[in-house]
């Protein structure tokens, strides 16, 4: 997982009907937390804006077309899902927990919630899953305070940089420096689930038979070349960026 870099201001539809329809769930609250704390009010959501075409784009182009969470390469084989971080209709602090309303309903249309992910990060793994280091810190309504949330799952564009959470050893994704965060998104995300593994294998055996390369012909066209490619390997662009970084970043 590597930072997502998204632009500032968000696609037309989501600063035009996407704040209309916020608007609206928003004016349902009337002052009374309690139909929200409780989770009776439920709401509905417009996929059509959220999941728009332009919103997808951006996110594409944004994430260099890889899954926010796994690092593969989407568009070739899948259409990818445009993914909440924090869930818009309920949640999940525990994978067998029954599903906690409300969710952050107020955030469904929020740029900065949006992701694009695959769909095994996205409908296998992740689903409704947002886990907080302490639950009784969750927002219930919009009325309450995210920054005091402490999520167990490493944010993609937030503050800190995921691979100060997340390291590779080979193709093997671990926590940095016994991260509690890293550990739980590797594990709850399937970051380490076989066939990934395999796919980024590949890669990485590629990679490291172009480090000894350099290493053995520095100053030959050969080395040269493989050079070239390893540059390109660590760029946010490239597929499963962050553990070319980490074989990078090895003696």
């Amino acid at each position: 997982m590597i930072r997502v870099r998204k632009p500032v201001e968000p696609p037309e539809i989501l600063a035009g009907k996407g704040e209309a329809e916020d608007l609206g769930n928003r004016t349902r609250y009337e002052g009374d937390s309690a139909p929200f704390d409780s989770g009776a009010v439920v709401f509905s959501f417009a996929k059509s804006i959220y999941g728009h075409r332009s919103v997808k784009k951006a996110l594409i182009t944004a994430q260099h077309g890889k899954c926010a969470f796994c690092e593969s390469k989407i568009q070739h084989i899948a259409y990818g899902d445009v993914e909440h971080f924090r869930p818009k209709a309920g949640y999940r602090q525990r994978e067998d927990d029954p599903l906690g309303r409300p969710g952050y309903y107020w955030l469904a249309y929020d740029w900065g919630n949006l992701y694009l992910g695959c769909q095994l990060c996205n409908q296998r793994y992740k689903k409704n899953l947002f886990p907080l280091i302490d639950d009784r810190l969750r927002c219930r309504n919009h009325l309450g305070d995210l920054t005091r949330e402490q999520p167990s799952f490493v944010d993609p564009g937030g503050a800190d940089d995921p691979q100060s959470h997340i390291e590779f050893a080979a193709e093997q994704p671990r926590a940095r420096n016994g991260s509690q965060v890293g550990a739980a998104t590797i594990q709850a995300l399937g970051l380490g689930r076989e066939e990934l593994r395999e796919r980024r294998f590949d890669r990485y055996r590629m990679l490291a038979a172009l480090k000894n390369i350099t290493q053995l012909l520095p100053d030959e066209e050969e080395g040269r070349e493989a050079a070239l490619i390893l540059a390109d390997s660590v760029e946010d662009r490239a597929e499963y960026a962050s553990m070319a970084r980490s074989l990078m970043a090895r003696a």
